[in-house]
């Protein structure tokens, strides 16, 4: 049984896991919840069920934590995960909090779950690293990773169920794969692209009206355009060369997926630049090949282009309307 992790909510995942340890830890596991430092625990207080063991359980307050990311192929040993010179990490930052739990005598078992890999070798490291660091006992520490969140969910198969992973629910999520080809074909070809066209697009609505349209801010509007405006003859020309055609169907296909999602979703972000900003996380976030810094401005810019040229965001085309009228 496997999941694309990646692509749920971190809500979603949070539930996931509450539902989990209520299983490993005992039916009053108490969800997760914002602390007054802003991290969010989970929490267990008695003897734990079948964790590590039925005949030695854990005996106290278990702190959980539960670390989501849309990124693929993502693990533990990652520079942004943990590093043990570092407190600027996602782990870092934690250590932070669960020393303070630890002073305040609020935590005497730790449990983390994520969505990364993790390998024998790392797992003993940063078990190690946070026994040292917040004064816990190493056998009071557990780290789950993929590999061992899957042997769990067939251990307990109904768990998946009761969270009622419907994508529907998540949150907008887009696929990186078409456009990074895109992306790394225009990086080679771009020194050589000739501008076969003189003109930007023309607009079904100026650009200021489709920024109203789409409540993006004229900050946000005139930063893009002064940025990347320069960029979408090259582009253009670059998709209607004849032996780009394949390239261009990829191109339609992720804009087809990027526009259906964002419609499905709209009314979670309430200006277009949280949409753009949060697309662009997403896309470094899940793709190397994007998230490279050579392409990571041209990424940017074929994201404008989609906006410029109406691929992407309302548009307000009266026409198009009229032809869905019945």
């Amino acid at each position: 049984m496997k999941f694309a992790y990646e692509d749920l909510g971190d809500e979603q995942f949070e539930t996931l896991i509450v539902l989990l340890c209520q299983r490993l830890l005992g039916i009053s596991v108490q969800g997760f919840a914002k602390g007054p430092d802003g991290g969010r625990d989970a929490k267990f207080v008695g003897t734990a069920e079948l964790h590590p063991s039925k005949t030695a359980p854990w005996v106290g307050t278990t702190i959980i934590q539960a670390k989501h990311t849309n990124g693929y192929n993502r693990n533990f040993s990652e520079s942004d995960f943990y590093s043990p010179s570092s407190d600027k990490t996602v782990l870092g930052k934690e250590i932070l909090r669960i020393k303070k739990l630890r002073a305040a005598k609020q935590l005497d078992h730790y449990m983390l779950f994520a969505n990364r890999r993790l390998a024998g070798n790392a797992e003993s490291e940063i078990r190690e690293h946070i026994a040292t660091s917040c004064d816990i006992p190493v056998e009071s520490i557990y780290l789950c990773g993929l590999e061992q969140l899957e042997l769990w969910l067939k251990r307990f198969p109904e768990v998946p169920k009761e969270a009622d992973l419907d994508p529907v629910d998540s949150p907008l999520i887009v696929s990186p794969d078409d456009l990074a080809e895109v992306v790394q074909a225009l990086a080679r070809q771009k020194d050589t692209v000739v501008t076969l066209l003189d003109d930007p697009p023309t607009d079904r609505v100026t650009y200021e009206e489709k920024n109203a349209l789409n409540n993006m801010s004229a900050e946000y509007a005139k930063a893009q355009r002064r940025k990347f405006l320069k960029e979408t003859n090259q582009i253009r020309s670059f998709l209607a060369a004849p032996e780009n055609l394949e390239l261009l169907h990829m191109y339609e296909s992720v804009v087809d997926e990027f526009q259906l999602k964002i419609i499905a979703k709209r009314r979670d972000y309430q200006s277009f630049d949280e949409v753009m900003g949060y697309l662009v996380d997403q896309l470094f976030n899940r793709d190397p090949v994007i998230r490279q810094l050579a392409h990571k401005r041209l990424t940017r810019a074929v994201l404008f282009y989609m906006y410029w040229n109406c691929d992407i965001g309302e548009t307000g085309d009266a026409s198009a309307d009229q032809a869905l009228t019945p």
